[in-house]
């Protein structure tokens, strides 16, 4: 008997080539297909969950993996690999991160986030605690009488927060980018979740002087518990950067007395300020 047509095909596909006269071959077991799986039902993933997701996959997620964030409550600090990603990003990306941030509960009642104004490469960086509610508001550092103090305390050493040369416009900043509940206090936590961000905008200022206006502003930036009037009077350092404590605009508008004490602050700054 001759090879079926089908069976030539079949060898065909299992390589066998055919020699001599032609015997008939049994015909082949029919080939059954099994069954198929049905896939396994989806599960609903919380938010909170994507931060591991994102953590396991590329090194540098988008902006889109700092939203994704645990919140505070679960996870009071920045993770290293967290805080290695925000130290590689430009001033585009890390107001992007700033902006979808939600690695703590300040976000669910801030109605924008406070990143910075002023000039990228300026001389002097003034370093304030907290957003309040103008600044919720309005998505900028020390605006409101404290705003206009500060600006009257900067015209009075020949700086600004107007565009000008980096030598007299100054870059301003808080600890914090999201506004606390009722203005209340920076919580610890709060701020070392946030201290990424601020540590960040350091390193791309790259200022000759830092400011740091009111107790938690020192405090955050020279790890320190000592309260303000020990810190104030003398020059501290951020990795190498000169730190001059002072008191908070806002302090001063309700302690008026105090003012002459900021201005010998300022002056002390101003001569740490190295020319060219």
């Amino acid at each position: 008997m001759r090879w079926s047509e089908r069976q030539r095909a079949m060898l065909r596909v299992m390589g066998i080539r055919l020699f001599g006269p032609e015997v008939a071959a049994p015909a082949p077991p029919p080939v059954t297909t099994p069954p198929i799986p049905a896939p396994p039902p989806r599960v609903a993933v919380a938010a909170t969950d994507h931060s591991a997701l994102a953590s396991a996959s590329a090194p540098r997620p988008s902006k889109e993996g700092f939203a994704q964030r645990a919140p505070a409550s679960t996870s009071p600090a920045r993770t290293a690999a967290v805080v290695q990603e925000i130290a590689t990003l430009d001033w585009a990306a890390l107001r992007e991160a700033v902006a979808s941030c939600r690695a703590c509960a300040l976000c669910e009642s801030r109605q924008q986030t406070v990143f910075g104004v002023g000039h990228p490469h300026a001389h002097w960086m003034i370093v304030g605690e907290a957003p309040g509610e103008q600044e919720d508001r309005q998505g900028e550092p020390f605006v409101g009488l404290a705003g206009q103090l500060l600006d009257n305390m900067l015209q009075a050493i020949g700086l600004t927060r107007a565009e000008a040369p980096p030598e007299r416009q100054v870059y301003i900043a808080n600890t914090l980018k999201c506004r606390p509940p009722k203005n209340r206090n920076p919580e610890p936590a709060e701020t070392a979740t946030c201290a990424p961000f601020l540590e960040r905008q350091i390193a791309l200022v790259q200022p000759r002087i830092i400011l740091a206006m009111g107790r938690f502003a020192a405090q955050a930036l020279l790890a320190s518990s000592e309260p303000l009037g020990k810190l104030r009077g003398r020059a501290h350092a951020w990795r190498g950067v000169p730190v001059i404590v002072t008191y908070h605009p806002a302090y001063l508008l309700r302690t008026p007395a105090d003012k002459a004490r900021a201005w010998e602050d300022l002056c002390l700054a101003a001569t740490l300020v190295k020319p060219g």
